[in-house]
């Protein structure tokens, strides 16, 4: 019997390549996704993705869009036994039902109006080596059929063919929905999700990583700069870096991207700290958009109701404070102390308190 991996990706999170970064295996290639985070929810993740990724065994990993599940996927990918095999992606929304079976698992000549000749499908393609298919959830219930055949037996047949085919893939899926309710709907194979659901990785939105903006934020500014040829990038006012971390962002690090190398962008004066955040391209020239205007919405639905565990609220707010402020101070905590009004020894009670790592300088 083939063997097949499965692994779900919801909506993982940002990963990146990191000059001399030295936590890799050395049997990993180069271009291996290193993960920028010291929030424990996130190094959590990390750590049971790293756990699973030599096991022949299905994974599910959970999250909301935007978090950075292909990359997740890649590093799963790189750190499995596969890596060295293809790496096929796959789009489950972009096509129609009829459509995905003949992309998943290709079709003989003459099997449809327009099939001129043979077409090897993606999980051929993918023999030996990872399937990514993202949006799994809107396969349709045959094609969901078709695919745990081939997690269960390693075997397919392709459109308009009778020939058995066998392939040994492992599949990353990807999806933002609720397998577990769709199933219930009956709007998901509930076999499937067994076969999936081995062990559940859950990927923490971004505004549960509120220490990890600014270190993304940085990320990101330096990268934008030097894409637009600047010489070095000046950092971010501390304004600047407490609307960031303020923001619920719920398009979470694919929108903090975009913001960041939005406004980096679009700095009149380049040499000196960012200052002006742009939230919305679509905001009129000249009104500063804000997470309490434009992001109105978003906010609300983000924030916890005022009836809520009041104690838990105040802490998330202080380290909040805490993480802006450091990167604000480039992570001098002597300077970082004094911006807060706060002694040395202080400072560092609250970093221990709220368990927040002072990282070196991003390079």
């Amino acid at each position: 019997m083939a063997v097949c991996r499965v692994v779900i990706a919801d909506s993982a999170n940002l990963l990146r390549f990191s000059p001399g970064e030295t936590a890799i295996p050395l049997s990993a290639p180069p271009e291996i996704p290193a993960p920028i985070g010291e929030a424990r929810v996130f190094r959590e993740a990390l750590a049971r993705l790293s756990l699973l990724a030599p096991l022949d065994r299905p994974v599910l990993v959970v999250g909301e869009r935007g978090t950075g599940k292909e990359l997740f996927a890649a590093r799963l990918t790189y750190l499995s036994p596969r890596w060295q095999r293809p790496f096929i992606k796959l789009n489950c929304a972009a096509l129609a039902d009829n459509l995905l079976d003949s992309e998943l698992f290709g079709h003989e000549a003459g099997a449809f109006t327009g099939a001129t000749r043979r077409r090897i499908g993606r999980f051929e393609q993918a023999d030996r080596g990872t399937l990514f298919l993202d949006e799994i959830a809107n396969a349709a219930l045959a094609v969901q059929e078709k695919i745990l055949r081939v997690i269960e037996y390693g075997t397919f047949e392709r459109v308009g063919g009778n020939a058995v085919h066998t392939v040994d893939v492992r599949v990353v899926a990807a999806t933002n929905a609720d397998l577990p309710a769709l199933a219930a709907a009956g709007r998901f194979r509930p076999d499937l999700l067994d076969r999936l659901a081995f062990d559940v990785v859950t990927i923490p939105p971004l505004r549960e990583r509120g220490e990890d903006i600014p270190l993304l934020s940085e990320h990101f500014a330096r990268r934008m700069s030097r894409e637009l040829g600047r010489e070095f990038f000046a950092g971010f006012t501390p304004r600047a870096l407490a609307s960031l971390v303020a923001y619920p962002w719920p398009g979470n690090v694919r929108e903090l991207k975009n913001v960041v190398e939005r406004s980096v962008y679009r700095a009149t004066e380049p040499e000196k700290p960012l200052d002006d955040i742009v939230f919305d391209p679509f905001a009129a020239p000249g009104r500063r958009p804000s997470p309490a205007g434009v992001g109105a919405a978003a906010c609300m639905a983000a924030e916890p109701a005022p009836s809520g565990d009041f104690l838990s609220r105040v802490r998330s707010y202080e380290r909040k404070l805490l993480a802006a402020a450091l990167a604000a101070n480039r992570f001098n905590q002597r300077k970082t102390a004094a911006a807060l009004g706060l002694g040395y020894h202080q400072l560092r009670r609250y970093l221990k308190k709220h368990a927040l790592a002072v990282p070196a300088q991003p390079g």
